[in-house]
Order: C-alpha cells, then structure tokens, then sequence
C-alpha cells in the first residue's frame, strides 16, 4: 500500500510551469531519488509536498489523508539540506536534542532518542563538541541525526551532500542509505547526480522540464531508459536512428542489430537504438564474433578514467561513438584501426526527443 501518493501537481510561477502534472507513489521505507539536471521542478517538487508552496492544481496524500493545503509544522516530515542548518552556537547533542524538545516530549525521552540517534550516526563520543568545530561529514551526519530524531514520516533531502567532496559523498552515501533502512523511513532525495541516485535509492524519477520521463528501479533506469532525454542524462552517447523490423530487431545505418527477446515495434514513435558505453569489446584478429554485431573504426581520442579507457571511435560507415574499454589489454592508440564486437545484452530501444524528430525531417 502506498503511504504517499502524488496526484497530477502542478505549479507555475510567473506563467512558467515549474512542475507539470506529475504522480507518484511512494511505499514504507522506500528511498525515492529525483533525479534531473538544474531547473528541472526537483526542489519546486519537494517544497510542494512538504507544504512549502501551495501547488495550483493536484493532490498530496500521506496515510490515505489530503494534506495538499496542510501546514508544513502539521505534516510531521523531516527536512533536510545541502547547507545543514545546524545551530552554530549550540552542541552536537544540543543540535539533535532541538527536534524532540520543540514536540514537548519528557525530558527522559528527549535524552534517550538523541542518545540513540548520536550513536546511529556514529557521533556519540562528540556530543558535547561544538558544530562549528565538526569537519563536513560529520556535521552532515548531525544534520541527519537532527532530521531523525522527531521521528519523521518522511524524510525529505534536497542535494544533502552538494557541499562535501567527491571521496566524502561516496563514503557517505551507503551509510545514509544504511540508516534510513534500519529506521524504516520513506525519504525522498533530491539530487543532480547519477551516481548520488544509484547508490541511495529503491527508486529514480528522472526529471524534465518540469515532468518526470521514467520513474523505475535503479537497474530498469539503466538498462533500459525508455526516452533519448532520459538515455542522454545517464551518459549515454551512442544512439542511432533506428527501425524496428518485423522479426524484433532495429535497422540502423551500422546495420541490424538483434538483442535478447528483440524489440517491439511502434510505427508512431522514432526510435533510436542506445548503445551503451561498457557494451563493446575489442575483436582482435584471432577473435570471433559469435554472432554478435561489430562496428569498425579509427580511434579519434582516448582518454584513461581510471578501470576504463574511454575510447571515441570515428566508424567507417558515418556516426563517431564512445565505448569504455577495460584496462587490462594494452590499450588501442589513437589512430589506430579497430573492429569492436558489440554485447546484444547492452543495448536499448528509446524514444527520441520531439526536438530530435524536427530536426531529421
């Protein structure tokens, strides 16, 4: 059963939709990600369901309930932000202990829930240090203990670690996702970032002008993006023209390509084939493709990202693509001539953009 429910908001300002008929869903203990780039509607989104902006149409639900012109304070949902929010003055514990205190529960209960919350995120021994003396990652777990510790029914996160470093976010991640399973707390996190997205969520709505585009697991995301928006912002440089044939593969100007199961064909639709990035393998002269389809081309650029070589590829028959090549044969230089087998399994059938349609007729 679902425990939020968004029906068809909208809101505009200035005459400009910020968010537009969008609906979800959202179960017990589920992590929801929107996912978008800058001015997509994610924190519009967000503010609307916490009750921070009234939408001009549509309906949040919470427990069955139409909280949609409901008070913010009223809602009992946790917020939480990139820039923290902590009290400079006032202690770790201070900090965490503010949530219960402003509900007015006994003292006793106080101590024992921000007790309980320090020790979840691994604060306890610095309860009593200043916030202003915290490095960023642990004033960010503060953040999360204070957010935690009224006991939300949803926690909201609006790019939470926009201000950590690289190496912090990614140590960060699991154990935010670590505790809000043991809490069992719905969360909806909001963020620009793929990778933020895949490690946190049990779901990803992918935001665009103010809509959602797919909302799936992080696995379906990947594996299958259903529109070239959603493909192009996972990463996705390798799409094709392509048509679907009678017997489930896709005609392309490199030739037919076959996937597993094929493909379903839809003439009211342009499709494009993906092909995606760790999907190519280079075919040395001894090597057999299989029956696996192959592409054959000049390397452009190479460039070494670390467990990959990505690998730009101007193909003799037309368009350039970029593939990620494992590091463990020596790599093709550039220049240099190269036959790559294709994996059926990587590829994805997605709708192209209306603008992508004008502009190849």
């Amino acid at each position: 059963m679902s425990l939020l429910r968004v029906e068809n908001l909208s809101k505009s300002y200035d005459g400009a939709a910020a968010v537009s008929d969008i609906g979800f869903s959202l179960s017990q203990g589920w992590i929801l990600c929107l996912l978008g780039p800058s001015g997509c509607g994610k924190t519009t989104l967000l503010r609307l369901i916490a009750g921070l902006a009234r939408p001009d149409s549509g309906r949040v639900l919470f427990e069955g309930e139409d909280i949609t012109c409901k008070q913010p304070h009223k809602r009992n949902f946790g917020l939480m932000f990139q820039e923290f929010a902590l009290f400079p003055h006032k202690s770790v514990y201070e900090n965490v202990a503010f949530g219960p205190r402003m509900q007015e529960l006994a003292p006793g209960l106080v101590h024992r829930r921000t007790e309980n919350m320090l020790a979840l995120v691994g604060m306890s021994d610095l309860a009593e240090r200043n916030v202003a003396e915290l490095s960023g990652g642990e004033r960010q777990r503060v953040a999360l203990a204070r957010s935690l510790a009224p006991r939300p029914r949803l926690l909201m996160l609006d790019e939470p670690l926009g201000a950590l470093d690289r190496n912090l976010r990614e140590r960060l991640l699991p154990e935010i996702r670590t505790i809000l399973k043991r809490l069992d707390v719905p969360a909806i996190f909001v963020t620009h970032d793929q990778s933020e997205a895949f490690a946190v969520s049990d779901r990803i709505a992918v935001m665009n002008r103010g809509r959602i585009e797919q909302i799936d697991s992080p696995e379906k995301l990947y594996m299958r993006p259903k529109s070239e928006f959603v493909a192009r912002f996972l990463g996705f440089q390798n799409l094709l023209q392509a048509r679907v044939l009678p017997d489930g593969g896709a005609e392309t100007e490199l030739g037919t390509f076959h996937p597993p199961g094929g493909f379903e064909k839809d003439d009211n639709v342009a499709m494009l084939l993906a092909l995606r990035p760790e999907g190519a393998a280079v075919l040395d002269d001894e090597g057999q493709a299989a029956g696996s389809p192959v592409v054959e081309g000049v390397v452009t650029r190479r460039v070494f990202t670390g467990q990959t070589y990505r690998v730009t590829v101007a193909e003799s028959r037309g368009p350039t693509l970029v593939f990620d090549l494992p590091n463990a044969k020596p790599p093709p230089r550039k220049g240099e001539r190269i036959v790559l087998k294709i994996d059926p399994s990587c590829m994805a059938l997605v709708a192209a953009s209306k603008e992508n349609k004008e502009n190849k007729e």
